[in-house]
């Protein structure tokens, strides 16, 4: 065991009153290390707050909490912030990140360039999610992957490596996978409660979004653009852009998807995923983000014509060629 890892086992024994938070937007790894990291909690006899600024989204609204997601920070004597799946502090929103200086906190994360801007940061590339580092301080604390909390830390690997088909799935991953199916979890039922949540909206999205996607770079480059125009014509929220940039990516030669989408602010929210060696990690840190070497994005302020140009240009630059932004 790492010596950080160690310290954090320490304070989760030790210490009490923990302020659980994830990021914004929050996908299933962001949900299932928060789940999970209550429900150790919880065996531990500690108290405890979940507080993530979007809230649960639908789509994972079948999933057991160990207590309530609060959209406003909870009011209680809560020493510590754990923050979970953060690659930076702002992904946690303005209203936690004003009173993080305040307590003691924890922070960790799998993401490529997160800053450590916790009093304790266990921050590892080599886990394939939040979610699997959780799991492995629960083994530390000789707490069991069974029930609920066995389903958190499986919704949070699953949902992270693409059903293990992504580079970042290890021995270690699969082996975990198995443990928690040892104790119990059947993935044919949680599966169908992960996958099976499409909305008409979500179908309106495939038809006016991915029927409008573009293909530049000799077929290398894919993008698509959600607009709020879209976006309110098909009546969807953000839930429903989930995963049709992973569509893109599965077109033949394209080795690079990217998907704009415009936020309520101006802003555009950008995302970008790779195959195999193309490290998008490197585009999305030019434009202040960050994630994975196959999965990265950020946010950046330029209308949606002139984010297009820049992202795109830049993804060109580190393929193999370096090769054109357009054709």
């Amino acid at each position: 065991m790492s010596a950080v890892r160690d310290e954090i086992v320490r304070i989760l024994r030790e210490e009490d009153g923990f302020l659980i938070a994830s990021h914004t937007n929050p996908d299933g790894d962001a949900i299932g290390s928060m789940a999970a990291m209550g429900w150790l909690l919880a065996s531990l006899g500690k108290r405890f707050a979940l507080y993530n600024r979007s809230g649960l989204p639908a789509s994972f609204d079948w999933l057991e909490l160990p207590a309530p997601i609060h959209t406003d920070l909870p009011a209680g004597d809560y020493p510590w912030i754990i923050s979970l799946d953060c690659g930076d502090l702002s992904r946690v929103g303005p209203d936690m990140a004003a009173v993080w200086p305040l307590r003691s906190s924890i922070n960790i994360d799998h993401h490529l360039g997160n800053p450590e801007f916790a009093t304790v940061n266990w921050v590892r590339k080599s886990y394939s999610s939040t979610g699997e580092m959780v799991a492995k301080l629960a083994r530390d604390l000789d707490v069991p992957l069974s029930g609920a909390l066995g389903e958190a830390v499986y919704l949070s690997i699953v949902t992270d490596t693409g059903w293990f088909s992504y580079d970042s799935t290890t021995t270690h991953t699969l082996a975990l996978a198995s443990r928690i199916m040892e104790l119990g979890l059947r993935p044919g039922p949680i599966n169908a409660k992960i996958q099976n949540q499409w909305t008409p909206a979500r179908i309106c999205l495939m038809r006016d979004v991915l029927g409008k996607a573009v293909l530049l770079n000799k077929g290398r480059i894919g993008l698509i653009n959600i607009t709020k125009e879209v976006m309110q014509a098909c009546e969807a929220d953000i839930a429903d852009t989930d995963g049709l940039i992973n569509m893109l990516r599965r077109v033949r030669g394209v080795l690079i998807a990217i998907a704009l989408r415009e936020e309520p602010d101006g802003s555009i929210k950008f995302s970008l995923r790779s195959h195999g060696e193309v490290n998008v990690q490197q585009v999305a840190a030019r434009f202040g983000g960050g994630g994975h070497k196959n999965a990265s994005g950020g946010s950046v302020a330029l209308p949606i014509e002139e984010a297009a140009a820049n992202i795109v240009a830049a993804c060109a630059a580190i393929l193999p060629d370096g090769g054109e932004t357009s054709g």
